[in-house]
């Protein structure tokens, strides 16, 4: 259905086919009420095991590592390198995903006794991935055994040279391949050959890789499922699809998290205003303990937030998530900076299918989250540019439909280099090919999902009045948990409310709404968030509202209520 207060967005209610004698029969033997077996069923999962499995996925649904043959080759050779006295050097990336595989791999190998060698490039000094330098400083401190996590699938003459200085090179990786693979030794990659876990995250490959060393070498075998608070972490915040396998290994990594066994963890979830032990889900994941672990990466040097992970002593590491917080406020205050600077930008290519926006100051360490709130804003696939030692370098994000990645390769003539996957990328290009790149960009992108305005789709999982929303429905929903790609989190249909009242709060970024539900009678309050800007002339008050939106639990000062978290407002009236 078409929204006649936002013309970029499309709305359509998902009813379930089973009859209400079904759904009912089904949630009794789960033991659920039949409004959340009904969400289930509607999002195909509609047997009685699968909703089982997705409500409790074990580990034992795993399938076995004998289906990824890759991950025995490399752990032999492992094995065999380190039998014969080589050392083993782990190289990562500056995000989440490469920082947490790098620190899972380091904790396991010290579970074993065996000291190895951890190197993440530092963003700006060094860029993305591989490079040449560090092959050359690898070699010199008597390395012979490479790992790469995270990354490495785009870097071919890099892992060309490693191999002439001597090394193995076990290439672990999830971003989508070339046409051509680099010449590492073994490659383990869910992209690159037929493997049960295809929507793995880097940490997920470093994960599977653990695992099957953990059988290989010799000596006790670690408690693997230790490592998958990790696991949970580097999923979560790399946004891969939380398909069968990412689902069991997030939902049982979120009890680790949860339990902050890790002093690392522990200290993070204090510094992001948790505590150390308090429950937590894939959105406290994403938007709090993420952001801190990236900050170090994106302004700083990533290795403080390894030595975070790997901290053993609960003081030593509230000082680095200390530091760790005070680097995500400056990042904060740098991507506002940016992402206004970009939005004025913006307003110069309205008629454009996509968005390539450019700054020879701003800083690379933020761009992609700049990019991602400028989709969020302009629902257009967008790239985020600056310049570094000569080139343009940046990141990009898309929107539904418009495979990013597809469509910076139909424009590599222009592009000294790109990697990434269908949402989101990065790439560099030499300064004069910038204005063709821009004109391409948004050829592929009209070529392929229409020249725009594109609209955006919001699925609603119910109709759902003020008076069906209690504290004992909402945190059945959280059995739906780890949400995210793949698996939102539930959106419901408001029937029309009343606007009794209308303000902005957080530095009047975003809207608050005091709300009445005619027909009931009950009254909450919603927030908006990010759209002081847009309802800033506006009043609604008085007007009747028809929202999408998500029902949350607010706890202030001790007391319980219930938040009405605005998607969109579908219709005024």
């Amino acid at each position: 259905m078409n929204n006649t207060w936002n013309s970029r967005v499309n709305w359509k209610l998902i009813q379930t086919s089973a009859s209400p004698a079904h759904i009912a029969r089904l949630a009794e033997d789960l033991e659920i009420s039949p409004a959340l077996c009904s969400i289930l069923h509607q999002r195909g999962m509609t047997s009685l095991e699968e909703m089982q499995f997705f409500l409790s996925p074990g580990l034992r649904y795993l399938q076995p590592l004998e289906d990824w043959p890759q991950l025995q080759q490399a752990a032999d050779l492992i094995a065999s390198s380190h039998d014969s006295g080589n050392r083993i050097a782990v190289w990562g990336d500056y995000d989440v995903d490469g920082i947490t595989s790098a620190a899972l791999l380091k904790d396991f190998f010290q579970s074993k006794g065996i000291d190895i060698r951890c190197y993440l490039p530092h963003r700006v000094q060094d860029g993305y991935g591989l490079n040449m330098a560090g092959m050359e400083k690898l070699a010199g401190e008597g390395i012979k055994t490479l790992i790469t996590v995270d990354c490495g699938i785009s870097h071919h003459s890099e892992i060309s040279r490693a191999r002439e200085l001597g090394m193995h090179v076990i290439l672990t990786d999830h971003h989508l391949p070339g046409s051509e693979l680099p010449p590492a030794n073994v490659i383990v990659n869910p992209q690159c050959s037929p493997c049960p876990y295809p929507g793995l995250a880097g940490v997920g490959s470093a994960f599977f890789l653990a695992a099957a060393l953990n059988r290989t070498l010799p000596g006790p075998q670690m408690d693997i499922r230790d490592l998958l608070d990790l696991v949970a972490l580097g999923t979560i915040a790399d946004l891969v699809p939380l398909d069968r396998a990412n689902r069991i290994l997030v939902k049982n990594g979120l009890l680790l998290l949860s339990e902050g066994r890790r002093p690392g963890i522990y200290a993070l979830k204090e510094a992001s205003g948790l505590g150390g032990t308090d429950s937590i889900g894939a959105g406290q994941v994403g938007f709090a303990l993420g952001p801190r672990i990236n900050a170090a990466g994106r302004l700083d040097d990533p290795c403080q937030a390894l030595e975070l992970l790997l901290c053993r002593d609960l003081q030593q590491a509230r000082t680095i998530a200390a530091r760790l917080n005070t680097l995500n406020n400056e990042r904060k205050k740098t991507e506002e900076t940016i992402l206004d600077m970009a939005r004025q930008q913006a307003n110069n290519y309205k008629d454009d299918s996509g968005l390539i926006l450019f700054d020879p100051d701003w800083h690379p360490g933020v761009l992609g989250i700049v990019a991602s709130r400028l989709v969020e804003e302009f629902y257009r696939p967008c790239l985020v540019l600056t310049r570094e030692n000569g080139l343009i370098k940046g990141s990009g994000r898309s929107i539904s439909g418009f495979n990013l990645y597809q469509g910076l390769c139909s424009l590599k003539s222009h592009l000294t280099g790109f990697g990434g996957h269908s949402q989101a990328a990065g790439l560099s290009l030499e300064p004069e090919n910038l204005e063709e790149l821009r004109t391409g960009f948004s050829r592929v992108i009209s070529e392929c999902i229409g020249p725009g305005p594109h609209q955006k789709e919001i699925v609603l999982d119910a109709l759902l009045g003020l008076d069906e929303l209690s504290p004992d429905f909402l945190q059945e929903l959280e059995l739906l948990q780890p949400f995210g790609p793949e698996n939102p989190r539930p959106v419901f249909l408001s029937p029309p409310l009343k606007v009794l009242d209308q303000s902005l709060f957080g530095k009047d970024k975003h809207v608050r709404f005091d709300l009445k539900d005619p027909e009931s009678g009950v009254k909450l309050r919603g927030q908006f968030w990010r759209q002081g800007r847009n309802l800033k002339e506006t009043s609604l008050k008085g007007k009747n509202l028809t929202l999408a939106y998500t029902p949350g639990i607010n706890v202030y000062q001790g007391l319980v209520s219930i938040r009405l978290n605005i998607r969109e407002i579908l219709e005024v009236s």
